[in-house]
């Protein structure tokens, strides 16, 4: 049933932060808990003194129990998230229907409990007090009536956006809370796909199941924009001391995949631009200091692709250019430093590989050159929570780089699983010394 207006004006909102925090708190705590199952159970047992089916069996339910606590963290916290973002949308838009509201009987205009608005300052019309002899009084009821309904639709239209938004955060509420499990494989547990933006809800896996009983969920966009002319010059303000920009593109295509059952991850990314700019720039704020600027003219393409499972991964990419280029840059802040430039004019192609082991990757890049340019290239900065690190030189026919990335979540995760298989290794070789030492005082006499 819809909202009504009575239904907005008067609604508690507090109890949704409250809920919040009592959800997120739930969602570290699931975290907390999946660690100390998977450290004392599965790894307990597998100190080489039970062995056969049975423990294979177990080790297998016990990898399905460590999923569930881990999806159910992430749904704990993906709810916690959406109602987070819903008290803060809905407390907006209910101070935002009050407001008109104060507006409009700061007019004159009384809101009725259906949310009706009615004119009620006729006797401000009348020098005496009365309008019964007032030449304009039809004219003036004529306008109020009019203004009166223009609040009232304006008041509806308010409400309605309410129950929409309202409506909005039920439905993503619904789908990090797993939806219809059919959907997922027919499986029964806690959502590991659940997401807590609430302008991008969650969409269960579709499909069918694998043949190992997970369910795979696919995401993917193509944006395509061109041709058209972009100008912008400005500064100096706040946080940018001055810019200049002038684009002349003549399309731009981004394409983007991903596939993954909550364990592996394949995804793949292509981007291809063709056109003609020039920008420069001088940042000054909080973060740091930047300035940086670049002219080219012509078509360059990017193909990546990266699969992951658990904490290993690996990378391959692609790149082409054809034109020309100059571009310099400095930057210095709280992400770190950057340096470098490059002439370049001609064509030119490129590949990079790699692969990371427990947070911390290893790349090298290759250039081939049919033209002229010179390139030098160093960096320290953090990216989407990745620390990266990166060398490039090359002079005449091409250049060749280094990659160095560190995602410190995952060498975090990585060092607690280590500390678990050395803790397990310690406890059997206690065992096996203890074996020993019995042995020994076994053939005393």
């Amino acid at each position: 049933m819809a909202l009504t207006y009575q239904d907005v004006m008067t609604a508690d909102l507090s109890p949704l932060s409250d809920v919040s925090d009592a959800w997120r708190k739930m969602g570290d705590r699931f975290g907390e808990l999946k660690d100390d199952y998977e450290k004392l159970v599965p790894r307990a047992l597998a100190n080489g003194k039970w062995e056969g089916e049975a423990f294979r069996a177990h080790q297998k339910s016990a990898t399905a129990t460590g999923f569930e606590y881990a999806a159910a963290r992430q749904e704990a916290l993906a709810l916690a998230s959406l109602l987070k973002q819903a008290h803060t949308k809905l407390t907006g838009m209910q101070k935002s229907l009050r407001d008109l509201v104060a507006d409009a009987e700061a007019k004159d205009f009384k809101v009725d409990s259906s949310g009706r608005a009615t004119y009620v300052g006729l006797d401000k019309h009348s020098a005496g007090g009365s309008t019964d002899n007032d030449p304009d009084y039809a004219a003036v009821m004529a306008k109020a009536r009019g203004a009166a309904q223009e609040w009232t639709e304006r008041i509806a239209d308010t409400v309605r956006a309410v129950d929409d938004a309202d409506q909005s955060v039920r439905r993503a509420l619904t789908r990090a809370a797993g939806g219809d499990p059919a959907k997922r494989g027919g499986s029964i547990g806690f959502n590991p796909y659940a997401d807590g933006n609430l302008d991008k809800p969650c969409v269960a896996p579709s499909g069918d199941a694998s043949s190992d009983g997970t369910s795979w969920r696919a995401d993917g966009s193509v944006v395509l924009t061109g041709p058209g002319i972009d100008y912008a010059v400005s500064g100096p303000g706040y946080g940018r001391q001055g810019m200049v920009k002038l684009a002349a593109d003549g399309f731009h295509l981004t394409a983007d995949g991903k596939i993954t059952d909550g364990h592996r991850t394949f995804s793949g990314i292509a981007d291809v631009y063709g056109g003609a700019r020039v920008t420069g720039g001088l940042d000054i704020s909080n973060a740091g200091v930047n300035l940086n600027g670049e002219a080219s003219a012509g078509a360059r393409g990017m193909v990546e692709g990266r699969a992951e499972a658990g904490n290993f991964g690996v990378y391959g990419r692609g790149t082409g250019f054809a034109g020309a280029e100059a571009s310099g840059e400095a930057k210095a802040g709280l992400d770190g430093f950057a340096i470098g430039g490059k002439l370049f004019a001609g064509a030119k192609g490129g590949v990079a590989g790699g692969g990371d082991l427990g947070g911390i990757g290893l790349g090298a890049t290759a250039e081939g050159w049919k033209g002229a340019g010179v390139e030098g290239k160093l960096l320290f900065r953090d990216e989407d929570g990745k620390y990266k690190i990166g060398a490039k030189a090359g002079l005449g026919p091409g250049a060749v780089g280094l990659e160095i990335t560190v995602e410190p979540g995952k060498v975090v995760d990585t060092a607690k699983d280590a500390a678990g298989v050395l803790g397990d290794g310690a406890e059997k070789v206690r065992d096996i010394a203890g074996g020993v030492t019995d042995g020994l005082r076994s053939l005393r006499p």
